[in-house]
């Protein structure tokens, strides 16, 4: 399959794109999205070809438009809503997991809600406290969501076409550090990933590193390091959809390394680290050769200043030291 480079966020506008060509019932909602782009200017050019009638301006009213999206997808549209940062998710909590995560259980399944809705996520650029989460357990731990997390250009647009074409609500979660990270996409319109199916992102032997986002880019680099440090053969392993989780790729990795070490950019604590190692422990435990580590972000409001707010989440020699001190070397 032929492919060429592009930036993550126009991984994302080119999903889009294709999704709206194809299907006149998707259409686009968020703050800034039309003429200008978006903040992260993952919709530039989609107001101009597809107009003001499905590339909508909102205003400030996160839970306005996505009760909106909910209602309209009632009706057989697809809604793409985007927030403008994840945290404004908050906002709109009683629509997307009393309305949007409920409906299509309380009809029997005789009502349908296909929305997506995009959320920025993660620290890095001292956007300060009510910015910078990452929120993506909160939504994972409600029955009838789906929520997916990519790690890369080709992820991001193989996952968020099949969140468009879903019939379920999806929280797709994008890393703002993440945008301007160039990768190989597949030049095909009809390229899709499916949802529940993780990826070995590198092969391995000695210890198997579990990651999400933008920390399978830092588990690459650790992967690296402990293969000149420690002649450590680490295997990367990124779920790509946290709901559905593809179980049987991370079990089968755990079997074989015997060790295993979940890295997430959310706070450890009731997380998605926590739930991925409760089920290694649940279901590989004779398998290890440890007990499975976990790293995530300080369980604190993340800083403005810069040199408080970068040791408050994950780097490569954290995941370094956290194999290091697993093996006992």
């Amino acid at each position: 399959m032929p492919e060429r480079d592009m930036l993550f966020r126009e991984a994302i506008a080119e999903a889009m794109r294709e999704e709206m060509r194809s299907d006149e019932s998707v259409f686009l909602i968020g703050e800034d999205v039309g003429a200008s782009g978006g903040i992260f200017k993952c919709c530039e050019g989609l107001f101009e070809e597809f107009g003001p009638n499905r590339v909508i301006d909102a205003p400030i009213a996160e839970a306005g438009y996505i009760g909106l999206s909910v209602g309209a997808a009632m009706t057989e549209m697809r809604p793409i809503a985007e927030l403008m940062f994840g945290d404004f998710a908050l906002l709109a909590m009683d629509q997307i997991v009393n309305q949007a995560a409920k409906i299509r259980y309380m009809t029997g399944g005789q009502c349908k809600v296909p929305m997506t809705i995009r959320l920025s996520m993660g620290a890095g650029r001292s956007s300060a406290a009510q910015h910078s989460q990452s929120l993506q357990a909160i939504f994972a731990h409600i029955p009838g969501l789906k929520v997916a997390i990519p790690a890369t250009p080709r992820d991001a647009k193989g996952l968020l076409k099949t969140a468009i074409r879903d019939n379920n609500p999806v929280l797709f979660f994008e890393d703002k550090m993440m945008y301007n990270d160039t990768g190989p996409v597949p030049d095909e319109a009809d390229f899709i990933l499916p949802f529940g199916q993780a990826e070995i992102k590198k092969r391995g032997s000695d210890v198997t590193l579990i990651a999400t986002s933008s920390m399978v880019s830092l588990s690459m680099q650790a992967a690296e390091k402990l293969q000149d440090e420690l002649s450590l053969s680490a295997e990367v392993v990124d779920p790509r959809t946290l709901v559905p989780l593809d179980e049987e790729t991370i079990l089968a990795s755990v079997e074989k390394t015997g060790y295993a070490i979940v890295i997430d950019e959310a706070p450890k604590g009731y997380g998605a680290t926590a739930e991925i190692a409760a089920r290694i422990g649940e279901l590989a435990f004779d398998y290890l050769d440890a007990p499975v580590m976990r790293i995530g972000a300080a369980d604190l409001p993340i800083p403005f200043s810069p040199p408080l707010e970068l040791p408050t989440i994950p780097d490569v020699d954290g995941i370094v030291n956290a194999v290091r001190k697993q093996r006992g070397v």
